[in-house]
């Protein structure tokens, strides 16, 4: 199947979050109404490009999976539809080391399931962004819920998210794994 864009952008070999950030980059070039292929190899990069679309007020169109290439259809909006969000309650990896002895903490880490194998939170959930929707039933409503990821990307898309399914308290908390100083543990 053949699609037809009108910008080619080569994301191959880039990890979260730099498909996001070369294509958000790519985005302020075309003309509203213009179709860019994002080409990935990141799996995770599927359910990225389609929450930060969201956020960001792009159209998602959709992925085609060739080989080991996952290319991504974004139709750029009308500057009436354009605005990009973000989650408004952010917290510091200070802010949830101090939150980890309270007895209503969650952390939830929303990297993909390899990453969280090798390091994450203990106690930490892990349920893949691309997942969310479908599994964010498994996360306590009533608890304080701190969203991880590596660099604070798809956590704050996960963060709205869950705010948009009535969680109350949701906090962002940036810059995440990449520069996590507290204990982790892995699955190995």
């Amino acid at each position: 199947m053949t699609i037809k864009s009108d910008v080619l952008l080569d994301a191959k070999g880039l990890a979260c979050p730099m498909p996001i950030v070369k294509t958000k980059k790519s985005m302020k070039d075309l003309e509203p109404g213009q179709v860019i292929e994002v080409q990935a190899t990141d799996k995770g990069s599927k359910a990225d490009l389609a929450a930060w679309a969201k956020s960001a007020g792009h159209q998602y169109l959709g992925t085609i999976e060739e080989n080991d290439v996952l290319k991504h259809y974004v139709r750029k909006a009308n500057e009436d539809e354009e605005q990009e969000k973000k989650h408004p309650h952010v917290v510091s990896n200070d802010e949830l080391t101090q939150a980890l002895n309270e007895e209503d903490t969650v952390v939830l880490d929303v990297r993909e399931s390899a990453e969280y194998a090798f390091n994450h939170i203990p106690g930490a959930a892990s349920i893949p962004l691309g997942e969310l929707d479908e599994r964010a039933d498994e996360i306590d409503q009533s608890k304080t819920v701190y969203v991880v990821c590596r660099t604070g990307s798809r956590s704050d898309l996960a963060a709205q998210k869950l705010s948009e399914k009535g969680f109350a308290q949701v906090y962002n908390v940036v810059p995440g794994m990449s520069e996590w100083s507290g204990d982790t543990t892995s699955n190995q």
